[in-house]
């Protein structure tokens, strides 16, 4: 592929871009776009660099959404699409998954996404033109059990872009908002969170007596649901990137989100 960059080329930042389905998507965008391709340690920084370092469209940041010097980087940046990403993950029972646990998990799911979305967003208010595509994950419109903590993060992230959507909606804004609602994907990810729990579990926790059963259970949950291609949740996050129109919400694999509309007629 030839590469020609062009001052009027549309500048994306992404977050939360080292690997996995952003990983796969970032490919996909290489040639038609700047960007501003940020990740949240030095070493994933070192690693991000070296792999796109033939590619003169893309720079690579450190921005860790919880740091302040960090998030203060973004004022430098003329930012067109904001494409936010980055999040973690905990799992456990709500009966005894350690309070900061939670806490650390909003902190970065939700408030310091949401600081960082208002910081662009602010910008692109004033000059009434931008795009945000924002990460969410279609275990924010299900119940999971152990999974409660790191699903309500991204439930409340959802509630608070479909109240955006109105808002922006009353400033007759140009602006484009899009709610990417990703399924189980084998990216690594899914397996990091589940295991988590059992850092405590196997030590004190009201399942003790159950953790094998728990753990055969994660496994084969898993093995049955997780897609292993990628393509079908890249093609949607690119398509919200591309069009001058794009749609509010976007989900993928069709499957599942079939699944969560019908679990949620039932609870």
């Amino acid at each position: 592929m030839i590469i020609v960059y062009g001052d009027n080329m549309k500048k994306i930042l992404i977050t939360g871009a080292r690997s996995g389905i952003i990983g796969n998507t970032v490919d996909k965008l290489i040639g038609r776009y700047y960007i501003y391709l940020s990740v949240h340690t030095s070493s994933q920084l070192k690693y991000v660099r070296e792999k796109y370092k033939n590619i003169p469209n893309i720079e690579c940041l450190k921005l860790d959404i919880t740091n302040k010097d960090d998030v203060l980087k973004v004022n430098d940046l003329d930012i067109d699409i904001y494409v936010a990403n980055a999040a973690i993950g905990e799992s456990g029972s709500i009966a005894d998954i350690p309070i900061e646990k939670i806490r650390n998990n909003f902190e970065v799911n939700v408030f310091s996404n949401i600081n960082l979305l208002q910081v662009i967003l602010k910008k692109m208010i004033n000059k009434d033109h931008g795009k945000i595509v924002v990460i969410g994950s279609l275990a924010g419109r299900m119940p999971l059990p152990f999974l409660g903590v790191y699903a309500s993060t991204k439930a409340s992230l959802i509630s608070m872009m479909e109240s955006l959507k109105l808002e922006l909606y009353l400033l007759k804004s140009d602006i484009k908002l899009s709610l990417i609602m990703p399924g189980l994907y084998e990216t690594g990810f899914n397996k990091l969170i589940i295991d988590k729990k059992y850092d405590y579990m196997d030590i004190d926790s009201f399942f003790k007596s159950q953790i094998e059963y728990i753990r055969k259970y994660d496994s084969l949950y898993l093995k049955l649901f997780e897609m292993k291609k990628l393509s079908s949740i890249t093609k949607k996050i690119v398509k919200a990137i591309d069009s001058d129109n794009p749609k509010f919400i976007y989900s993928a694999p069709f499957y599942q989100y079939f699944t969560s509309k019908i679990i949620n007629l039932f609870i």
